[in-house]
């Protein structure tokens, strides 16, 4: 995914009220950025971060910026905005770089199954050599948290997302293919685990879906000022 056009450096002054970040500027102006985050941000938002801005042009628009990466103090990048996890999927999608879906002949995003009360992120579609078609429900989480090289998920209590686990459990109880796809938008991680510590009944939930048979899947991104893109599979140590 590449940014449609030149990010704008600046540095970080502080992220507050969960959705703005005041940024300064190399002209030493300070602007005040719409940070697309809801999560903790745990060692993602540090004063004196390097920060990647995006400028719109919409008149409409409240805030002219948009943070979508951070660099830390060594050199590692984020990827803050958490609506480019879908973004880099199905990108990734298209490309049959996941190695998991890359027998695939469509997907649809936002997709609700039949017997589901929960939309999840794509429907995969699969064709066997009879020309019956299997689909694959996949939800997609971004992981940033990271203590040294392993990354965490959730930074934050989660109870859509242990919803969203419970039902991937179920739909595969009833012999529904389904996967859980942690895309990590942080260069500093090597592994994924899931945060117990800030969120067992996630990692309960996480635990109970492995078991019915959801796919479990990690991958990590190369990240900078000019793309994110989705490079490589991680392991996940559950």
């Amino acid at each position: 995914m590449n940014f449609s056009q030149p990010l704008i450096r600046g540095t970080l002054i502080k992220r507050y009220k969960r959705f703005l970040a005041d940024v300064e500027l190399a002209d030493g102006q300070i602007v005040t950025a719409h940070c697309p985050n809801t999560g903790g941000m745990t060692g993602c938002a540090e004063p004196g971060y390097t920060v990647f801005l995006s400028e719109s042009d919409n008149p409409k628009r409240k805030l002219k910026y948009t943070w979508e990466v951070a660099k830390t103090f060594d050199d590692h990048f984020i990827g803050i905005n958490t609506h480019n996890a879908n973004k880099l999927v199905a990108e990734a999608l298209n490309n049959k770089v996941i190695e998991e879906f890359s027998d695939l002949s469509g997907w649809k995003a936002e997709v609700t199954p039949p017997t589901a009360n929960s939309r999840f992120d794509f429907a995969i579609t699969r064709n066997d050599t009879t020309g019956n078609s299997e689909v694959e429900y996949v939800e997609v989480k971004s992981v940033t948290l990271a203590d040294g090289p392993r990354g965490y998920f959730p930074d934050a209590v989660t109870q859509r997302g242990a919803k969203h686990c419970l039902e991937l459990a179920r739909l595969a109880d009833e012999g529904i293919s389904t996967s859980l796809l942690f895309c990590v938008q942080h260069t500093a991680i090597a592994s994924v685990s899931i945060a117990k510590h800030i969120d067992p009944h996630y990692a309960e939930s996480v635990k109970i879906a492995a078991r019915a048979g959801v796919k479990i899947l990690a991958m990590g991104c190369v990240i900078n000022e000019q793309k994110i893109e989705i490079n490589q599979s991680l392991p996940i140590i559950l």
